[in-house]
């Protein structure tokens, strides 16, 4: 045993020799992944898990008979069923436990638990954790009837992170030097790379010193490295491959050389990394309830790629957003005085997908409308074009290079993401990020997979063969591991403190612990004094669905915790069906585009209306209300899909939405779900009470960017690589990019057929004027919500106490909506009441509500959008209110 101890500590200083050979370090002469002698390497299934230091749960296997844990530290063995076993160095006894597995590990499949007849010293426990290791049973002859390799991260997180968890990970410069470290607890050796600039041929290779309390490697040099580059080889045993050098960027990294190639060192309090007026406070509103957000989710290159206003050299990256006289940032600022908060963008963390440096922009044919050939030309290059929508993480913790001017400048991506969020602070939105990390692009030996490169089988979530789950859409990360949830934790406080951000948005949230999301909420409040907002998708799907694994930051789970998950109900009741064929999707119609004009489908139709009250009333859990039984019921008690149509504890933990980037935007599911005959105007009409139902809905609020001008993608129903054909977002009001080609073929080829008859419909294809006109309606609702502290009631109890439903139970007209709101007393109201007025009916309806009401000033003012609501008013009956087809009112009290 004292022999394997030595071996683990003697590989962390390497002879003279060793230091001058920068040949690994060479991307020119070595590949990024390089094989070292061993004597052999399985790839058998990985069925036991490590449930502590020293204790093994393997699934399947019975309580009795003889187990062993076989290891070689250079590989070699041999374990084949029927025979007995060898090539191994070591072969420790387990003796059975009987106590419960951590609460942690309860998941496991029944089985053996196994814990070492004989105690281990740290050093010989830490040992087992280089090469080869296999567990087997045994008959009494010792021959073998099973065998597993081992998951190891219960024995990592046990072993190491109690003492790598308060550690600073990364890249610092220190007084009179640079130090580092990196955590790779089952590494045998870790040197360092140095680079002087970022094509520069490497200049230096130096051991780092391995420290075996936190299974990290720390390094130290006595000069100054600002500016340069570094990068790890990392030795670490893969299973089915044996001893591999990983020569690999730093998982911390904050910033990189184009294309992610090298690790930038890199102080972001240096003053080139600085904008000037950086160091001032961002001027901004603080928002403490998520039900004061108003989201308004944006992807960089969108916002400015195809706006002439900006500078050529800044279109589609991160200085658009200075110009401050562009067409977007008009718009942006306008959105901002009509009571937008915050701006989402869409992933700016270092993407793997994106070519940072010669990126091509494909040449687009001249073909109609809906030809085939503008896709095709876009396809041909996707791999290599300047477009992702960006959820495919390759570094953490950097700004992604192709939204910089030079990728190749790791102080201007930090500068110019900080000239971003300094332009759009001065122009009065607050700013947030959309976070990914439930998975990684690679893992693996793949050259983009970071972390499991590093640490082996840690990173990622594995099933219960020791495979990579992918239920996400890529590989998907174990973020209830320790460190995985500190790499997340530690992100966060770094883009919060160093980018000066104000809220995130957390993709596949529910693939995350509750724990994890509440323990990181609170560590930015501690650390940085003020309140950093969370929302995110909080769907239940996947390996860890219903708790499977751990209890998950979801829509069901996080109530009253208040970080807030994207709504489905509100959504599908005012859309329709968003997934399936074209031709489902057709039939699946909502509140908004057909489901009320279908007197058979009027079962359907009342339980829409139904789900839109409960939104209207934040989707609360116990928010009791007349429903189209007759019966008052509770919002919890309301069926959506099998589940509780209510679950927000409080107003903000539902997140209201009839659109974002994914599926169809609401223009093109109209568009497909409405009659052909279906006027542009009724259209515009109808997107605009979609727009009003979120808009005027207790919780938070999110947008899509253009949905208020119509945005189209050309009928693409997932366009997250469909280049920026598909993906273009004009301010000048141009086009809403309606009929740009036949959708991409990947994801939409089923359905060309029936969708290019309508691509070819110029009818479709709404004017410039008529963006306008929608663009002002959206403005006008905008106002209407910002008019009054009434639509972002703090508490479950103050809703219940001030919000009513007309016209609602069991002989409602499912067309006509009426929410009263009382303001009675109330800061901020400004109006002794609210009516909010929703018609989905293509005539004009009538009804009477108790009180003295008179149309919002919003409506009648010279400049309202829609002009048919104060005339329908002045043609009420006595006694009656009267509002328009297809439309959103409000009147006041």
């Amino acid at each position: 045993m004292s022999g394997i101890g030595w071996a683990w500590g003697v590989l962390a200083v390497l002879p003279a020799w060793a230091q001058a050979d920068l040949a690994p370090c060479d991307e020119s002469r070595t590949p990024f992944a390089q094989a070292l002698p061993h004597a052999g390497a399985t790839a058998g299934p990985a069925q036991a898990h490590a449930v502590g230091a020293d204790r093994f749960r393997w699934p399947g296997q019975p309580a009795e008979g003889r187990y062993r844990l076989l290891h070689s530290p250079q590989g070699g063995i041999q374990a084949d069923v029927g025979t007995a076993a060898r090539g191994f160095a070591q072969a420790l006894s387990f003796n059975v436990s009987t106590e419960p597995l951590p609460a942690a590990f309860a998941w496991v499949g029944a089985g053996a638990t196994l814990q070492f007849a004989t105690a281990l010293d740290r050093a010989s426990r830490l040992a087992l954790l280089q090469g080869q290791a296999l567990l087997v049973r045994e008959d009494e002859q010792g021959r073998v009837l099973a065998a597993t390799r081992l998951q190891n991260a219960g024995a990592l997180d046990a072993l190491f992170a109690d003492a790598a968890e308060p550690l600073a990970l990364g890249i610092q410069r220190r007084p009179g030097g640079t130090e580092g470290r990196l955590w790779a607890p089952t590494a045998r050796a870790v040197e360092v790379c140095v680079y002087p600039g970022a094509q520069a041929a490497p200049s230096q290779r130096f051991a780092a010193q391995w420290d075996a309390a936190s299974g990290s490697w720390h390094w130290q040099q006595p000069v100054d490295l600002q500016g340069q580059f570094v990068n790890y080889l990392v030795e670490v045993w893969v299973d089915g491959q044996g001893w591999v050098r990983q020569r690999v960027t730093d998982p911390y990294a904050v910033s990189l050389s184009a294309n992610s190639r090298r690790t930038a060192v890199l102080d972001l309090a240096d003053p080139r990394t600085q904008p000037p007026g950086w160091g001032a406070p961002t001027g901004v509103r603080e928002i403490k309830r998520l039900n004061e957000m108003v989201v308004y989710e944006l992807h960089v290159r969108d916002f400015s790629r195809d706006d002439p206003s900006v500078r050529p050299a800044w279109r589609g990256k991160y200085p658009a957003f200075t110009e401050a006289r562009s067409q977007g940032m008009r718009h942006l600022r306008e959105l901002a005085r009509v009571g937008v908060t915050d701006i989402h963008l869409l992933p700016v963390f270092d993407l793997a997908t994106v070519p940072e440096k010669s990126c091509i922009e494909p040449k687009l044919p001249k073909a109609p409308p809906n030809s085939p050939l503008q896709q095709a030309a876009v396809m041909a290059v996707a791999a290599q074009d300047c477009f992702n929508c960006g959820y495919d993480p390759y570094h953490f913790n950097a700004p992604e290079g192709s939204y910089a001017t030079d990728a190749d400048d790791p102080f201007a991506r930090v500068r110019e993401f900080r000239q971003m969020v300094l332009a759009l602070h001065r122009a009065g939105l607050r700013v947030g990020l959309d976070k990914v990390y439930n998975h990684t692009t690679a893992s693996g030996q793949n050259e983009r997979s970071v972390l499991d490169r590093v640490v082996p089988g840690y990173y990622q979530r594995l099933n219960a063969n020791g495979e990579v789950e992918k239920s996400t859409c890529c590989d998907n990360t174990a973020t209830e591991h320790r460190m995985m949830a500190k790499l997340m934790s530690d992100s966060l406080l770094l883009w919060s403190r160093e980018y000066k951000l104000d809220s995130y948005r957390f993709d596949l949230m529910g693939h995350q612990p509750r724990a994890a999301m509440l323990a990181m909420r609170e560590r930015l409040r501690r650390e940085l004094g003020r309140e950093i907002l969370f929302i995110g998708e909080g769907w239940n799907f996947g390996e860890v669905a219903n708790g499977a694994r751990f209890v998950q930051a979801s829509q069901l789970s996080l109530k009253g915790d208040g970080i807030g998950t994207f709504s489905d109900r509100g959504r599908d009741a005012a859309r329709g069906g968003s997934f399936g064929s074209v031709k489902e999707l057709m039939g699946s119609k909502g509140w908004l585009n057909g489901l009320l004009d279908d007197p058979a489908k009027r079962a359907d139709a009342v339980k829409a209306a139904d789900l839109l009250r409960l939104q209207l009333a934040g989707t609360l859990a116990e928010f009791r209300f007349t429903t189209h039984t007759g019966a008052t019921q509770r919002g919890a008690e309301i069926d959506y899909a099998g589940q509780p149509a209510g679950y927000a504890a409080q107003p903000g933990e539902a997140v209201h939405y009839v659109e974002n980037h994914d599926n169809h935007t609401l223009f093109d599911a109209n568009v497909l779900k409405l009659p052909a005959r279906a006027s542009m105007l009724e259209r515009l009409h109808r997107q605009n009470v979609g727009n009003a139902l979120v808009a005027w809905s207790q919780g938070t609020v999110y947008v899509h960017a253009g949905q208020e001008l119509l945005r189209s993608k050309s009928l693409d129903r997932n366009s997250y690589d469909s280049g920026d054909a598909f993906n273009r977002l004009d301010y000048g009001l141009r086009d809403n990019g309606f009929g740009h080609g036949l959708p991409p073929a990947p994801d939409n080829g089923r359905d060309w057929d029936t969708i290019a008859p309508l691509l070819g419909d110029p009818t479709l294809q709404p004017t410039p004027a008529q963006l306008r006109q929608a663009v002002a309606a959206f403005h006008d609702v905008m106002r209407i919500r910002a008019s009054s502290s009434l639509f972002s009631l703090p508490s479950a109890d103050e809703v219940q106490k001030r919000l009513r439903f007309h016209a609602a139970g069991p002989g409602q007209d499912p067309a006509l909506i009426v929410a009263e709101l009382d303001g009675t007393g109330w800061p901020g109201a400004r109006v002794g009441g609210l009516l909010r007025v929703f018609n989905g009916a293509s005539e004009a309806r009538e009804f009477s509500v108790p009180g003295a009401w008179r149309l919002h000033p919003v409506h009648t003012a010279r400049q309202a959008a829609d002009q048919r609501v104060a005339l329908e008013a002045r043609q009420a009956k006595a006694g009656a209110l009267r509002v328009p087809a297809w439309s959103a009112v409000a009147w006041v009290r």
